[in-house]
């Protein structure tokens, strides 16, 4: 049995759906079951005789994080470590969603899963210490690391710009942090190829995203010409002028990660795949019938 935590977020949903499309037994959990509640996530995990794990649970507006520290540590640090310490009892398998935010965001080549984690903010402080709460407690776990992420379910990115330059003459958008966007079906896809293979795949940190490395504004670019061509961008939004500006003129609360391109060799090499490009991804997205276009109105 499967054991989807965290459901109702926008990973969480698009790894139930391919679950049930490829007629997979699983259950899912969500605020019902308390990640904090360690007793609660063992009796569950009984009564299901689960087998497998994918934790997607998170605390994860970045922003807020500064000053709300303990929810989330709690949610990100305690939460994955009585996850780990039920999967090691339950001699299950455990997936475990972390983020290029464990990073600092200097240089400017890939990171690799070996390199030395540095985060800068109270989220990557926090998604550092679940990852290291994963590997204390549970032998059998995988970590994949991922950034820049958008689905059809919940708010991200391409929605937000999407209304936003369809409503406006003109948007900002700092074009001077590097990453690469990643389609949640595309994660969800190597969350059921490492499934499907078993213990084949060897357990250990790998980063999953799609292929490119650009900034925000390039990625709003791109949002507007893919959007004029599926028709989801307006009259407004054809006119709508994107202005790049430098993360110092777009102050916000937490500091940013200045690059933060993850190297893909390994999973890829593990898993005989090729992770797609981010453009033809978005062209997926936005062309797919579960484009929710209540969430750009």
């Amino acid at each position: 049995m499967i054991w989807v935590i965290g459901y109702k977020g926008m990973l969480g949903s698009e790894i139930c759906r391919q679950l049930a499309e490829n007629n997979i037994q699983f259950v899912r959990t969500d605020v019902d079951v308390d990640i904090t509640d360690f007793k609660a996530l063992l009796e569950f995990a009984r009564v299901w005789s689960v087998r497998w794990i994918i934790n997607c649970a998170a605390y994860t507006a970045v922003d807020k994080a500064e000053s709300d520290v303990e929810l989330a540590k709690k949610l990100n640090e305690d939460g994955p470590a009585n996850i780990a310490r039920v999967a090691d009892i339950m001699g299950a398998r455990l997936i475990h969603i972390s983020t290029d935010y464990v990073f600092d965001g200097t240089g400017n080549t890939p990171r690799t899963e070996d390199m030395p984690v540095a985060p800068i903010g109270v989220y990557g402080v926090t998604k550092a210490a679940g990852e290291k709460a994963v590997m204390n407690n549970c032998k059998n776990y995988f970590i994949l690391r991922t950034a820049w992420l958008y689905g059809w379910a919940g708010k991200n990115f391409v929605y937000t710009m999407i209304r936003a330059m369809n409503t406006h003459e003109a948007v900002k958008v700092v074009n001077d942090q590097k990453g690469t966007p990643t389609f949640a079906k595309d994660l969800a896809n190597v969350i059921l190829e490492i499934i499907s293979r078993g213990s084949m795949t060897p357990y250990g940190i790998y980063h999953v995203t799609d292929i490119g490395e650009i900034t925000w504004w390039d990625f709003t670019n791109e949002i507007k010409k893919q959007g004029i061509e599926t028709g989801w961008i307006n009259e407004t939004g054809k006119n709508c002028v994107v202005n790049s500006c430098t993360t110092d003129e777009y102050p916000t609360p937490a500091k940013r990660p200045a690059y933060s391109v993850l190297s893909k060799d390994k999973i890829q090499n593990a898993l005989g795949i090729t992770l797609p490009d981010w453009k033809k991804s978005l062209n997926e997205f936005l062309r797919n019938p579960l484009f929710d276009k209540a969430r750009i109105e």
